[in-house]
């Protein structure tokens, strides 16, 4: 815990505070929870504590998630809010290994706190605290539904809320693309709370067995969406390191296009899917470089017409390297047409206006913007302001203007930190390039051949 910022451990304290408050409060009704309610609870708390002990890892730093609440949420139906918060604070009984106390108290807390609620709002729906009857299993429906719908998100806000303040959830970690789906998957395990609860109506205890191999299939799969997404940022961050190591200077010049990409995206609206895409839009940009010849790249001075021309290729270099990756998708649009402008004098088609796809005329202005702001080796970079108003020079005739104003917009709410020059290795021989081609102010000199 003294790794923790104040912040997290006053808020940690906070949960904690509340937890005990309503379980206290709770306990001192005696008609709250009755003494054959016991037995029940101890049976729910186990399935809770096995499901809990076993989670499925996050892509965010010592963060993991389980299906334990399913449990709580068939306590709901079973023994009411002071039962459900009981059942979700046995988190803190985990036998998890190498989970520290103050984990331990946070998840117990939490999951109490959301049981509790979550039984609240299953009762003042009409919902009542017993063994359902069977003939009226579907009167269980709608306040299970609802208590679900404010357990869910409940969770994932009080578990999103800490990592944050511990520092350990960063915007770019949040799958953009798969959030909802992650969100409507989550709502839908809850589910089995109320196959706990059917099925006590008629074997009792044993359906917290029966129950079991169900529960444990929805953390496979859990395990595999998660495991896919890893999956896909590693091809990802794989091909960006070796675009990167054409040139020492532009490293972190594609996960910042990315981002400003992304935030652009944001800014107009666009849906979670494409999001996700156009971020990998942005980190595979310029994956053509790979094609170009490094002494091309790195060549200072002017160009002659066929190593710009080979410069003009990249684009299309770029989608023969990543068409077979299929989870790309509109991505391959973005990393195509980047270099295309408004007026049509971009390459390597010569698309103008509306003809660029949409992900392409974000990238344009993302990486520009990037170029810009970032120190190069051949000279320190703009400030934020002088970029700005560059892109509004280029508005209509390099860049797409609802873009650029996009990104203005964005660059002012969530601001920016520009990429720094690295110092090279001591024992590494470090070749630049003269010029960057993707820097508005600093186009590329090409002499004519005769």
């Amino acid at each position: 815990m003294r790794d923790l910022p104040w912040p997290a451990k006053i808020y940690l304290v906070a949960v904690v505070g509340a937890a005990a408050i309503l379980i206290a409060r709770g306990l001192a009704m005696p008609d709250r929870v009755g003494a054959h309610d016991w037995a029940t609870l101890l049976v729910l708390a186990l399935l809770f504590l096995v499901c809990e002990s076993v989670p499925t890892l996050l892509n965010v730093e010592q963060a993991a998630m389980s299906v334990s609440f399913s449990a709580a949420l068939a306590a709901v139906v079973l023994v009411g809010d002071v039962g459900a918060a009981l059942v979700g604070a046995t988190a803190v009984l985990s036998v998890r290994p190498g989970l520290p106390p103050h984990k331990r108290l946070f998840n117990g807390a939490q999951f109490a706190i959301c049981g509790y609620v979550a039984g609240w709002v299953f009762h003042r729906l009409g919902g009542r605290q017993s063994v359902p009857d069977v003939g009226r299993f579907t009167d269980l429906l709608g306040p299970f539904m609802g208590a679900a719908a404010v357990f869910v998100p409940l969770n994932l806000v009080l578990f999103a809320l800490m990592l944050w303040l511990a520092g350990r959830l960063r915007a770019e970690q949040v799958p953009l693309r798969g959030l909802v789906q992650f969100f409507v998957s989550y709502l839908g395990y809850a589910t089995f709370g109320l196959l706990i609860a059917g099925l006590w109506a008629t074997v009792q205890s044993i359906s917290a067995v029966l129950v079991l191999l169900p529960l444990f299939i929805a953390r496979w799969a859990f395990g595999q969406y998660l495991a896919q997404q890893r999956s896909y940022d590693a091809t990802i961050a794989a091909l960006c390191q070796a675009v990167e190591t054409k040139d020492y200077y532009t490293r972190g010049h594609c996960t910042r296009v990315s981002s400003a990409s992304t935030m652009i995206a944001q800014e107009i609206g666009m849906g979670p899917e494409r999001m996700r895409a156009i971020g990998y839009a942005g980190m595979l940009h310029d994956v053509g470089k790979l094609g170009v010849p490094t002494k091309v790249l790195q060549k200072e001075g002017r160009l002659t017409e066929e190593e710009y021309a080979a410069i003009q290729l990249h684009p299309m270099r770029g989608l023969e390297i990543v068409r077979g990756i299929d989870f790309l998708d509109e991505a391959f649009a973005g990393i195509m047409h980047h270099h295309e402008r408004q007026d049509g004098r971009g390459y390597p088609m010569g698309l103008a206006g509306a003809e660029i796809p949409e992900f392409a005329r974000i990238i344009a202005v993302a990486d520009a913007f990037d170029s810009m702001t970032s120190d190069r080796s051949y000279r320190k970079a703009k400030s934020i302001e002088e970029a700005v108003a560059e892109l509004r020079k280029n508005s209509g005739s390099q860049f797409d203007p609802v873009m650029v104003t996009a990104f203005v917009r964005a660059v002012g709410r969530h601001g920016w930190h520009p990429g720094k020059v690295p110092a090279p290795p001591a024992d590494e021989m470090v070749e630049t390039m003269a010029k960057d081609h993707d820097d508005p102010t600093t186009p590329i000199e090409v002499v004519a051949e005769r």
